[in-house]
């Protein structure tokens, strides 16, 4: 039931992870990094968010929709939950640990970045979620000697770098100055990550676009192809302070 949810959405953004190893330092804040003065993408501002909507997997044995709330305070805090009438996930993301509670199962999972990483064996890091949940640019690392080719193709520019065999593209709207493609692939193993970003809305209070649908798409170079679709029908900004609840009640089984 909903409890692959958060197991597919994670892998999605490890998959994104892996892929930017060597591009960007794990301390680097990438969802709030200015875009370059050249590139025209421009990254959603706020202090909370909260959006409603349904989300979509599609992977090898497994076809689900749930509705999915999620509230994020701004390099902070996210908080997501996916329910089937009955709550079937929760989770709460900060800078320095993971928590996500299976009601259903009574289990639940906690640990830090470090651990995850360790267990994974790819840098796993807040940042890197905010950023594919809002859609925001990802910029090389300033570090690195990677020099980004960008060119314009009529309304739409093409931001593309190779660092340490991976290569990376984001086209842009320019109409929207947002990212409407992040393209990910890895030269040695061939696994591929493709994000599109489509129904872009105005939000008040400064008519800021969001996309309102996100589909990923993961290929791996052995294995089924994985996606998941989340579409928003409410997305507030900075209408109020948020709550971020979360608790793990007597009798849940701790998942190793």
């Amino acid at each position: 039931m909903s409890k692959y949810i958060p197991l597919v959405l994670l892998s999605a953004v490890l998959l994104l992870g892996s892929c930017h190893r060597k591009l960007a330092p794990t301390g680097a804040k990438t969802g709030s990094a200015k875009a370059p003065e050249m590139v025209k993408a421009t990254n959603v501002e706020f202090s909370y968010l909260k959006a409603k909507g349904k989300v979509s997997i599609d992977f090898p044995g497994v076809q689900q929709t749930a509705n999915l709330n999620v509230r994020i305070r701004k390099d902070s805090v996210i908080w997501m939950s996916a329910s089937l009438g009955i709550e079937g996930f929760r989770a709460y993301i900060t800078r320095d640990s993971v928590k996500v509670l299976f009601p259903l199962q009574r289990e639940y999972y906690t640990g830090d970045y470090a651990y995850l990483s360790r267990v994974l064996n790819v840098p796993v890091t807040f940042e890197r979620v905010q950023a594919l949940l809002l859609g925001d640019y990802l910029p090389a690392s300033p570090s690195s000697a990677a020099v980004p080719t960008i060119s314009t193709d009529g309304g739409t520019q093409r931001v593309q770098y190779e660092q340490s065999g991976v290569l990376v593209q984001q086209l842009i709207d320019l109409a929207k100055s947002r990212v409407q493609q992040l393209t990910v692939q890895d030269q040695q193993t061939q696994n591929n990550l493709n994000v599109d970003y489509s129904d872009f809305q105005p939000l008040t209070p400064q008519s800021q676009l969001f996309a309102h649908t996100t589909l990923l798409k993961v290929q791996q170079a052995k294995g089924a192809p994985s996606s998941v679709t989340v579409n928003y029908r409410n997305v507030d900004l900075d209408k109020e302070r948020l709550s971020f609840p979360f608790s793990v009640p007597k009798g849940y089984a701790r998942k190793k």
